[in-house]
């Protein structure tokens, strides 16, 4: 995590804020582009979701040599985990936070599905996948190893163990994109490591894309050191239950540090991203109690 911080570090610079009492905030207002190639671009996004989807690639094969795994199982995890993951999190996002929109047409249901937006004249640009959503991308990935186990016969729960040991890294690595792309951002703070999203308003504001960032980090580090001191519980869907039981409950926490993403959440107890938390933190606790007495 250092050495991305460093490597996020020269994007940024700091001054005193004017409010308060002169405390040190960063200004933020980095590229979304990374490089080009000719008139190819890649952006931070982008470039964050590839590095976590390799990262987990490269874990998760070393854990299933070292359970003994055929590699000719393995092969197929990363195409069904790809595809489940961005259907997902992209369907989520638009029926979970934008429904009215997306199922308002047949052009908008048509945008669900394909990366580009509709003009009024009937033209269309390409705009990428401009909303994905965790939970829909959790229930995605789910789906899509359901789907991997009935074709490579091995035990559902154990496959779910392994992907659950090094997911966080690249719910990480997604997060800094998100804050590459000054999205997700916080609430106005005082807090002297407040950011100050540029792109957004001048306002001093709560980093949440990097609250979430850290933690995740920190719980691939928790169960990767559990794998290593309990091995003997991958398979009971212990490790699956600890992953979305951090995650989600830090998320449904984080949530207070944050802006509303959609207009609807606004004057709510608890936010749509709260509400949808909920499940996967009792799902986690149950798979923790049950895979600890099983094992």
């Amino acid at each position: 995590m250092l050495s991305l911080l460093s490597l996020l570090a020269p994007l940024a610079s700091t001054s005193l804020g004017e409010a308060g009492m002169g405390l040190l905030f960063v200004h933020w207002n980095p590229d979304v582009v990374a490089f080009s190639i000719g008139s190819f671009s890649v952006r931070w996004y982008s470039l964050c979701w590839c590095v976590g989807l390799l990262s987990v690639f490269l874990l998760e094969q070393k854990l299933f040599k070292e359970q003994g795994i055929p590699d000719e199982k393995f092969d197929p995890l990363f195409i069904y985990s790809f595809i489940g993951i961005l259907v997902g999190a992209r369907l989520g996002h638009c029926l979970f936070y934008e429904p009215e929109y997306f199922l308002s047409s047949g052009q908008h249901f048509v945008e669900m599905f394909l990366p580009i937006r509709f003009r009024q004249d009937g033209s269309w640009v390409m705009t990428g996948y401009t909303g994905l959503a965790s939970h829909g991308g959790t229930l995605g990935l789910m789906l899509a190893l359901w789907l991997y186990v009935r074709r490579t016969k091995l035990s559902f729960a154990l496959v779910l163990d392994n992907i659950a040991i090094v997911t966080p890294i690249c719910a990480c690595a997604i997060r800094l994109g998100n804050l590459m792309n000054s999205e997700i951002i916080g609430h106005v703070t005082q807090v002297p490591w407040a950011f100050i999203f540029e792109r957004v308003d001048m306002q001093p504001r709560h980093p949440g894309q990097l609250y979430e960032a850290l933690a995740y980090f920190l719980f691939f580090f928790i169960g990767w050191w559990f794998y290593r001191r309990h091995r003997e519980k991958v398979g009971t869907g212990f490790f699956f239950g600890l992953c979305i039981f951090l995650i989600f409950t830090f998320r449904f926490f984080i949530e207070y540090t944050k802006e509303v993403q959609v207009a609807f959440e606004n004057g709510m107890l608890f936010n749509m991203g709260q509400l949808l938390s909920v499940p996967f933190v009792l799902l986690g606790a149950w798979c923790m109690v049950r895979g600890w007495r099983k094992a």
